[in-house]
């Protein structure tokens, strides 16, 4: 079995079953197993990338730019499982969900993981639909699982929203599909993103331009990008809060990836065209739109997950438009700024999961002096919050002024545009923080049995990232931002 076998079985095998295990008891351990093995697997992978430089197998192919997206949804993944195991037999113990709830949780956890990492290493774009609507699928019943009026409302909002916007997204593949068969000989190889990409500049143009308006439209929706991001604060804030740290920190991250594979096709075919930049000019127009909305809607919010289901489509904003930018430093500074926000978005939910239970409720008024309740709880909301607001020196800070200083090299003007939105998310948030971390506990409101290890393992890397980042993780982002602009940043 080689590492791209393992990585894929694994979880496939894992979550069938988990859905047939009957026994409540090993099911969180084995889960935890299981996500443990795809890690493995994962890291191997990794480890030949590095040693051939890219990774073949039959209708796959990883290269340095998603072999870091799959060994990261891996290790979210496993940290995700480690918080999720005592988490849902709370949930569960208090009659929440029942056992077969339960079972459906663990078998679409590894089911949801099993489309996020084919949507990362399929070669094939009609394989990279599919496995973006299998997510979709998975995550609705993730969704759903509380089976309460505002979850199932919820569910179907997110199950139509996105099913529309993946309709979108088929509809631009097949436009894709079409302009190759001018190009290439093979009728069979017509979505085979490596083969486009070796012949982009002989697409047709005009009909790669109405491609991408529709791909982006479409994986876009499951970006979060504004209009179209109305289905994931719903989803957040109704479904387990586990789901809602894989959901947060790794799906929008697979979607935004979906689309720069194919922002790299058009920029080949459009290079030689009177507008080589509409790709990323739709990108950082979108992109701009969201990071500026989400950072108003911020100020708005009374439920906690909500919030920072907000505060996700501000960043998604933000490496949209750090992409759309393009050039080695923003296509730097966007990679990094997908990592570091992965772990420092599902170390929140984390503690916002623990923070729920212990003032038994999602509403923001309500939760109240953490600090003093339970310090861990509450000092890592602080930390995490300071980290996703862009404080020094968290690795955040890092990717948001490599961002700064590629925009001040193209477009001085947006400079002031970005900061401005900056400032705004960073006063909605800690607008809400402070009564939460710091204000009067109220009677009733006692400490839980807390598993905090994810968070001080996320944020340390975090910290980690803001202080220096490893040669490892510096020459991998180079060959990524290599692979996407033609040019190495180091």
């Amino acid at each position: 079995m080689n590492a791209l076998a393992l990585t894929l079985l694994t979880p496939l095998l894992g979550g069938l079953a988990l859905i047939m295990m009957r026994a409540l008891g090993p099911a969180g351990w084995v889960n935890l197993g299981v996500s443990a093995l795809t890690l493995a697997g994962a890291l191997w992978l990794a480890l030949s990338v590095a040693a051939q430089g890219t990774v073949e197998g039959t209708g796959f192919r990883v290269d340095a730019f998603n072999v870091y997206l799959v060994v990261l949804t891996a290790f979210v993944g496993l940290t995700t499982s480690i918080f999720s195991r005592p988490y849902m037999r709370h949930v569960c113990a208090t009659g929440r969900i029942s056992v077969g709830s339960l079972r459906i949780y663990h078998g679409m956890y590894q089911a949801f993981m099993l489309t996020m990492l084919v949507a990362l290493t399929t070669d094939n774009l009609g394989v990279l639909w599919v496995a973006v609507e299998g997510a979709t699928l998975a995550t609705v019943l993730l969704v759903s699982l509380y089976r309460t009026p505002e979850a199932v409302e919820a569910a179907w909002k997110y199950f139509i929203l996105c099913g529309v916007g993946i309709a979108l997204a088929l509809f631009g593949t097949v436009l894709t599909y079409f302009a190759s068969q001018h190009v290439v000989q093979e009728a069979e190889a017509g979505l085979t993103w490596s083969v486009l990409h070796a012949h982009a500049h002989a697409l047709d143009p005009t009909v790669m331009r109405i491609a991408f308006v529709f791909l982006l439209v479409g994986y876009g929706t499951k970006v979060g990008l504004v209009p179209m991001h109305q289905w994931l604060p719903d989803a957040h804030s109704e479904g387990p809060t586990p789901m809602s740290a894989v959901l947060s920190g790794l799906l929008l991250k697979v979607a935004l990836y979906a689309v720069i594979r194919l922002k790299m096709l058009v920029d080949g075919s459009l290079a030689e065209t009177a507008t080589p930049h509409l790709a990323g000019a739709l990108l950082m127009g979108f992109g701009l739109a969201t990071f500026l909305v989400a950072g108003l809607f911020l100020h708005r919010q009374r439920d906690i997950k909500r919030m920072f289901s907000y505060s996700s489509i501000e960043h998604m904003g933000l490496m949209t438009f750090a992409f759309g930018l393009g050039g080695p430093l923003a296509t730097f500074g966007g990679l990094l700024h997908m990592l570091v926000h992965s772990l420092t978005k599902s170390a929140i939910f984390v503690t916002v999961g623990h923070a729920t239970h212990i003032a038994g409720t999602q509403a923001i008024d309500r939760i109240r002096g953490l600090i003093r309740t339970q310090p861990a709880v509450g000092w890592s909301l602080l930390i995490g919050v300071a980290a996703i607001a862009g404080f020094p020196p968290f690795g955040v800070f890092t990717s948001e002024f490599l961002l700064l200083t590629a925009t001040m090299q193209s477009y001085p003007w947006f400079t002031v545009v970005l900061l401005s939105g900056l400032v705004i998310a960073f006063a909605g948030l800690f607008r809400h923080l402070h009564p939460m971390v710091y204000g009067s506990a109220p009677e009733g409101q006692l400490p839980v049995q807390a598993n905090m290890l994810p968070v001080l393992v996320h944020l340390g890397l975090v910290l980690w990232l803001g202080l220096a980042i490893p040669g490892f993780l510096a020459a991998w982002l180079d060959s990524a931002t290599q692979l996407i602009t033609g040019s190495h940043l180091l």
